[in-house]
């Protein structure tokens, strides 16, 4: 048997073993302290509304420029719990309020009586329609919100995790001007890892800006598909590691597969798949092409499948970073219930924008902290 057929069997061992317990089970034996009865007779109700997120910053990227994104608020209730989730839909997804919406429409919940049904209940809205990633995921976030809530735990808890082992959070600064990004490195000044999006010509002074203002602050970079030479490409990642770079980011067209791993075999820095990877299949696919992989919630169809997407990188000797898109806190927070579970994390799309609804997990000394909160971990601002 060669080595990768080896470790995707092991992944997938690893999957069944590693899945989410019996919740309904778990709760019954009393491992998890029940904050309200769970009643056969009731019905999951769906509601949503569109959110338009406004970006306190334009945020520049190497393909494209926005100031808002457009966002689809969930509530999932169910014997007077109301758990919440959300769809956040940059542009690249393919995805808009009105997709969303469709989606959203068609979903029949009310055919579930019990919630914690989680597998067939996220198998059935997996299989409504195809692709419709960020709409799945804001279903499955506030399905583990619910959940939660009922159970009276927050999810890191319930999948056993040490909040304690979360990394510090990365802070990003788009591409901009070089007052703007003098701006952006400052409100930076908390963060331990900064995140510098790069791909077009002025890459190299805004590293320089960067370095000038903190020079011991370590970096990572996200090119976003920016790159378009290998040999230049190659030359950057020498020049950046010797800057304090930790990994590189998505650095060609996801198309690129031989060029990414020509780039990867001689990097000095791990090479790390975002637009190119999407969901759990797409792992082995890119194992000898990536280092690692960015997981977000958006583009894996929620908090579910996520948990098995790390459980198989790690059993290919993958790298995990959990990100996000601009969110608020809500689908942010979500996240950040992995994160004991994970490498590298890049959760600041909360931060970004101007009008969150939630509180949720915060950032301490660059740190990200969970709070004892059950659900997800967010509370409505009021």
């Amino acid at each position: 048997m060669d080595r990768r057929k080896f470790l995707v069997g092991a992944g997938m061992s690893m999957l069944a073993a590693a899945a989410p317990v019996d919740l309904l089970a778990a709760t019954k034996r009393g491992g998890m302290r029940s904050a309200r009865r769970v009643h056969k007779t009731g019905k999951l109700k769906l509601s949503f509304f569109p959110y338009e997120l406004k970006l306190r910053h334009a945020f520049n990227l190497a393909r494209y420029s926005r100031t808002t994104t457009p966002d689809i608020q969930v509530q999932l209730e169910y014997d007077g719990v109301v758990g919440y989730g959300e769809a956040s839909m940059p542009p690249y997804l393919g995805e808009s309020v009105e997709s969303v919406t469709k989606f959203l429409n068609s979903l029949d919940l009310g055919q579930f009586n019990d919630p914690f049904r989680i597998e067939d209940i996220l198998s059935y809205v997996d299989g409504v329609a195809p692709c419709n990633r960020a709409a799945k995921a804001s279903v499955d976030i506030a399905l583990h919100d619910l959940l939660g809530k009922i159970m009276g735990q927050p999810w890191y808890k319930i999948w056993g995790l040490d909040p304690a082992k979360a990394p510090v959070t990365s802070f990003t600064i788009g591409i901009d001007t070089e007052e703007v990004v003098r701006q952006k490195v400052r409100e930076a000044s908390p963060y331990k890892l900064i995140k510098v999006k790069m791909g077009l010509d002025k890459d190299q002074e805004t590293i320089d800006i960067i370095k000038q203002m903190m020079p011991d602050v370590p970096l990572c970079v996200d090119c976003n598909q920016g790159w378009k030479d290998k040999e230049h490409a190659l030359e950057m990642c020498h020049w950046l590691k010797e800057r304090g770079c930790v990994f590189v980011e998505q650095p060609f067209d996801k198309e690129w597969i031989d060029e990414t791993a020509w780039l990867r075999e001689r990097s000095p820095l791990p090479i790390i798949a975002d637009e190119a990877f999407q969901r759990l299949p797409d792992i082995v696919r890119f194992k000898g092409v990536y280092d690692g992989i960015n997981i977000k919630l958006m583009k894996s169809t929620g908090l579910h499948e996520a948990y098995k997407m790390i459980t198989v990188a790690r059993a290919l000797d993958m790298k995990v970073m959990i990100g996000c898109m601009t969110e608020t806190s809500c689908a942010v927070t979500a996240a950040a219930n992995l994160s004991p579970l994970v490498d590298f994390a890049d959760l600041d799309g909360n931060l970004l924008i101007a009008n969150d609804r939630f509180k949720g997990m915060t950032v301490e000394n660059g740190k990200i902290t969970l709070h004892d909160i059950p659900g997800i971990g967010v509370e409505l601002l009021k």
